[in-house]
């Protein structure tokens, strides 16, 4: 029996995963803990959420064997080992879904669509740019300028009659349209509905540059449960005849996190073998 903890630290929340791996290769989900980071210290929040989740489990630090980082948690000082964002994404994503062959990654800063097979393993990936408008950070300030909490972008943007598609890819310009919008009384779903049409279009394309023509995709990152955004990526892959069936998870802001976790699980396996064999 593997205790492990997975830490993703990302742009915009810290998320941290306690998991327990059996000697029967069963694995159980024993604890979770999300921050948003509002401008605190990140480090601060990855020792936080190691505590609450040993604490949520009953464990103490002696009962953890790995402690994998992800994201920006390179400099997380009492982590075991840090794996690249990219695989663990992939691996949380086969384990929230055991259909996926595709993972779109959606963060605060940019997203990203990952080809993988049935064990999570990266077959291609490809990434916006930073400076791209089909992102969380993106969404969030406009939701703070149409004074809408981020928590109903996406039932307003589903109430939509007639988007309003911001044509722009950099995000400073995006702003710019969205007022411009406003300034022509185009309401407020139409806006949030036209943002999301136009990052879907984005996503969609993601996909095919990876090579992902068929099969389940999952959403993750942070805008995995924004349920506009999901509806408006399943339209554009119909619109565009992708044979593609976009889904969430109601953990999916998690996968990383879940990543992590597992694969600490293995590599601390790995190393116990390597240890016994040389003893």
């Amino acid at each position: 029996m593997t205790n492990t903890i997975g830490i993703d630290i990302g742009s915009g929340a810290v998320k941290t995963v306690l998991f327990r791996t059996h000697d029967d290769g069963r694995i159980e989900w024993l604890a979770k803990r999300s921050e948003r980071i509002r401008r605190r210290d990140p480090m601060t929040l990855a020792r936080e959420g190691y505590d609450a989740v040993l604490a949520d489990a009953g464990l103490q630090p002696e009962d953890i064997a790995y402690v994998a980082t992800t994201g920006e948690g390179e400099n997380v000082k009492f982590s075991t080992g840090h794996f690249y964002s990219m695989t663990t994404h992939a691996r949380g994503g086969v384990y929230l879904d055991p259909e996926a062959r595709a993972v779109v990654d959606i963060g605060a800063l940019n997203g990203r669509a990952i080809s993988i097979d049935e064990r999570g393993k990266v077959l291609a990936y490809k990434m916006t740019s930073q400076c791209a408008s089909g992102s969380g950070q993106f969404l969030e300030n406009i939701a703070r300028y149409l004074g809408v909490a981020v928590e109903d972008i996406g039932e307003l943007s589903k109430s939509a009659d007639d988007p309003e598609k911001v044509s722009s890819i950099c995000a400073v310009l995006a702003e710019t349209d969205v007022i411009n919008m406003v300034s022509r009384a185009i309401s407020t779903p139409n806006i949030l509905k036209g943002i999301h049409v136009s990052m879907a279009s984005r996503i969609v394309k993601l996909l095919k540059v990876t090579g992902v023509k068929s099969g389940v995709a999952l959403l993750t990152g942070g805008l995995a449960l924004d349920s506009g955004l999901l509806a408006a990526v399943q339209e554009e892959m119909v619109n565009e005849k992708v044979n593609v069936e976009v889904r969430s998870h109601p953990d999916s802001i998690y996968a990383g996190a879940i990543g992590a976790a597992l694969w600490g699980a293995y590599r601390h396996a790995k190393l116990s073998a390597l240890e016994a064999s040389a003893a």
